[in-house]
């Protein structure tokens, strides 16, 4: 019998179609340090991971036992993912299950900043009863989305999802990638009607100068995508969100261009010093904050858990 260990957990439809297939799903979450010796004690073939397990070279030849690794998600950064296949070890993942979510939680950040909700969500319970008046004037310059343009940077299955809920507010799509030159974006709704909208590549800069909001949505780099230099192309009055990967977006420029009016305001769910963030970021007036929550939605996680789960029967039985 093939036993999984889901050492970052694993949504019920999942573990339900698993065990259906015969196999034994274990769902304790162990340390890391513990881990090795987990793994080979209990004869496990299926190690199923998210962002909180590192799956290093060391812990690939310790359990040679290992038949599979999966992370629930797109970003396999804590993966080591060529020396696993190298070692005859499947490694999969789940790159369409949490598009929706996080776009959607791009949109979160991009309306907070907006209309300033992140900020006055602080200040409302400290001064809402004392200086009504005054708050409502600070947060009177709000903005609409709709007529406006978002950059996307980097246009895989994320990037594409967050483009369709910018079309369907009735914003225009500026998108640069190093992949995809031309794009078509299906916006399905509730009552079965499409509609398909074609987009073109442009270049970092056309979008950085020509945006009213970026998204920057690029696996793992080795440096910053956005840094001083490009942050500087952008429109003072323009928003920028971060909801990839930490070490993307360079911190300390983002925080001079927010302090010296450079940039109107930020949106981050992903950190360069996760999970600690610095303090500079958490308390600035001008960054709306999530705790890198973009795929965690429950029905993202419903279909994570059943997409892994597909896979894994699919490679092993």
């Amino acid at each position: 019998m093939n036993i999984v260990l889901a050492n970052d957990g694993l949504a019920q439809s999942g573990i339900e179609l698993l065990q259906k297939e015969g196999f034994e799903v274990i769902t304790t979450r162990v340390a890391q340090e513990q881990l090795v010796n987990f793994i080979n004690t209990n004869s496990i073939s299926v190690l199923l991971v998210r962002s909180a397990t590192e799956v290093r070279k060391d812990l690939i030849n310790a359990c040679p036992r290992l038949q599979l690794i999966g992370r629930g998600g797109v970003g396999m950064d804590n993966i080591d993912v060529d020396y696993a296949k190298s070692k005859g070890v499947h490694v999969i993942n789940t790159p369409e299950a949490s598009s929706a979510s996080v776009a959607e939680l791009v949109f979160a950040h991009m309306f907070n900043g907006a209309r300033f909700l992140h900020d006055s969500n602080r200040n409302m319970p400290l001064d809402g009863d004392s200086q009504f008046k005054q708050l409502k004037k600070s947060y009177a310059s709000g903005t609409e989305l709709r007529g406006k343009t978002l950059g996307i940077i980097g246009f895989g299955r994320i990037g594409e999802a967050t483009a369709g809920v910018a079309l369907s507010l009735g914003m225009k799509v500026l998108f640069h990638d190093h992949h995809t030159e031309k794009a078509t974006v299906k916006l399905s709704f509730y009552d079965g009607q499409e509609v398909q909208f074609k987009l073109q590549n442009s270049s970092l800069e056309t979008v950085l100068k020509n945006a009213d909001f970026v998204s920057i949505h690029v696996p793992s780099q080795n440096g910053y995508v956005i840094g001083k230099k490009e942050l500087a192309q952008m429109k003072p009055t323009a928003g920028i969100i971060n909801a990839s990967r930490g070490g993307i977006l360079d911190e300390v420029a983002l925080v001079e261009a927010l302090d010296n009016d450079k940039l109107a305001f930020a949106g981050l769910d992903v950190y360069e010093s996760e999970p600690q963030p610095e303090i500079k970021i958490l308390m600035h007036p001008k960054i709306s904050l999530s705790p890198h929550i973009g795929a965690s939605t429950q029905e993202a996680q419903q279909r994570i858990g059943l997409e892994l789960a597909q896979q894994v029967i699919k490679l092993l039985k």
